[in-house]
């Protein structure tokens, strides 16, 4: 048998998989079979494309930018009064400050019938305005109803349009098994709408790098540049994944692609009916993965699970008796096999409400019942802008508390002032501060609070000593005044 027979062969074997799950239902695991007779190798994937791609959409997003002038002596008033530009003659000379547009092309999917889109936050991320064209090339504008960067997650609304659209309901994501057939649609290269087909090869990857909660559904359906917010859908045309990212040198599909479960995508378009902010439940608690050695240490056949490594007084983890040294192996009925699982598993679940978490401890196993709480703010932010000379000026700043440490991803046992933002070109930037960076003190003085910052920040020392912690590490910078 030649290399292209035995590829068409096996192409019409999958199709007829993808038939028997459509024709029986939800497929389990016995209910997967082969091929019974040549009639089954003569099926097709278009029922299943009819019926999904007039949900997915192309989302096109565009940014108006300032030009800045090609030399520097346009930054100058002085020069500008003389060769035009802005401070000199109005609107004229080789020193005016054009606009122009940037643009940026995606996919989406419409998932309810008025309107609802959800596509990639890198795609409109800094999006001034969005378009989105439907399959059949009606174009509408659209609003941006949530970015949630941690997720990698947008949420789109049609803007004033009295319709009913095309929309794909949502699969429970925990159902897929590794080899079940998927369909990648959505707008490669900006080429169009392309639908691709594969399987999926691996469930619950981590360690991808994409977004804060890794665990993927990675597939070897192909997906492109463009393809990123499309949707990956099983054989009855549910939404199983939010296609995202590619594992690729070259920029093209390699056969490894990844997409964000659809339990994750539907808990941030619940958000979005809630007030267009995602509020995730807080532990309270840090963890580690189980390596080999602590695993043998723990008396365990194999790595599993995450272990407590530490439980803030008074928070969720705490009131359900969670303690230093518990092994968590599963959030509900969940297995977790690291602080990325666990991540995803615990973050899933409604605020209001409360999980079970299965730990092991070595007189052996219980079940304690933690309470789905957001992280609280304990202090005032209290947030404010440094101005003066400086080392501080241009730098945001705010109280840290549980609340605070979640939206800016630090350790929720911080304490004190932390960086939140810099403004472009600052002092602060310019010094090397990030955020993120927590400082401790100034000059041998430390910083408690946001007012004490910014009362040290108006001094005139001379020389600025500064202890800054950053990434668990602490740094020491002199700076001269």
């Amino acid at each position: 048998m030649t290399a292209n027979a035995f590829a068409g062969r096996t192409f019409l074997a999958m199709a007829a998989l993808a038939f028997l799950a459509i024709a029986s239902g939800p497929a389990t695991a016995q209910e997967r079979t082969a091929p019974r007779d040549a009639s089954e190798l003569q099926l097709s994937f278009a029922p299943i494309v009819r019926a999904a791609a007039p949900a997915v959409v192309n989302v096109y997003a565009s940014r108006t930018v300032q030009s800045r002038p090609v030399s520097p002596f346009f930054d100058d008033p002085f020069f500008r009064r003389f060769f035009g530009g802005p401070g000199g003659a109005p609107g004229q000379g080789p020193g005016h400050s054009r606009e122009r547009v940037e643009s940026s092309l995606g996919s989406g999917v419409i998932v309810s019938a008025d309107g609802i889109i959800v596509t990639n936050n890198h795609v409109i991320a800094e999006a001034d305005a969005v378009r989105v064209a439907l399959s059949d090339r009606r174009e509408f504008d659209a609003e941006i109803v949530l970015k949630d960067e941690r997720t990698d997650l947008a949420i789109l609304k049609v803007r004033d349009a009295n319709e009913t659209f095309p929309h794909i309901e949502f699969a429970d994501s925990d159902t897929l098994q590794v080899g079940d057939i998927v369909l990648a649609i959505g707008n490669p290269f900006g080429v169009g709408q392309t639908v691709t087909q594969g399987i999926v090869s691996a469930l619950a990857r981590t360690r991808v790098g994409v977004t804060d909660y890794q665990f993927f559904i990675q597939t070897d359906a192909a997906i492109n540049p463009g393809n990123s917010g499309g949707a990956l859908v099983d054989m009855k045309g549910r939404l199983v994944g939010i296609n995202t990212a590619i594992f690729s040198r070259s920029g093209g599909s390699n056969g490894i692609g990844f997409a964000i479960p659809s339990n994750m995508v539907r808990f941030v378009v619940q958000a979005s009916e809630g007030g267009g902010t995602v509020r995730r439940p807080w532990l309270g608690a840090s963890m580690q993965s189980v390596s080999a050695e602590i695993a043998e240490a723990l008396g365990l056949d194999r790595p599993s699970g995450v272990l407590v490594t530490e439980v803030g007084e008074g928070s969720p983890a705490d009131r359900s008796g969670l303690k230093v040294g518990d092994l968590i192996t599963r959030v509900g009925d969940a297995e977790v096999a690291d602080p990325d699982s666990f991540g995803y598993r615990f973050a899933t679940r409604p605020i209001g409400s409360t999980t079970t978490l299965t730990v092991l401890r070595p007189r052996g196993e219980t079940t304690l019942t933690v309470a789905l709480e957001p992280a609280p703010e304990t202090v005032p932010r209290d947030e404010r802008v440094i101005e003066g000379y400086s080392p501080f000026s241009g730098a945001s700043v705010m109280n840290l508390s549980p609340a605070v440490a979640e939206e800016l991803r630090l350790d929720g046992f911080e304490e004190g002032v932390v960086v939140a933002a810099l403004a472009q070109g600052s002092t602060a930037a310019r010094v090397g501060l990030q955020a993120g960076d927590i400082i401790q003190s100034i000059n041998g003085r430390p910083v408690d609070s946001t007012r004490t910052l910014e009362r040290l920040a108006k001094s005139d020392p001379g020389v600025w000593r500064l202890e800054i912690r950053r990434g668990g590490r602490v740094l020491r910078i002199a700076l001269r005044g």
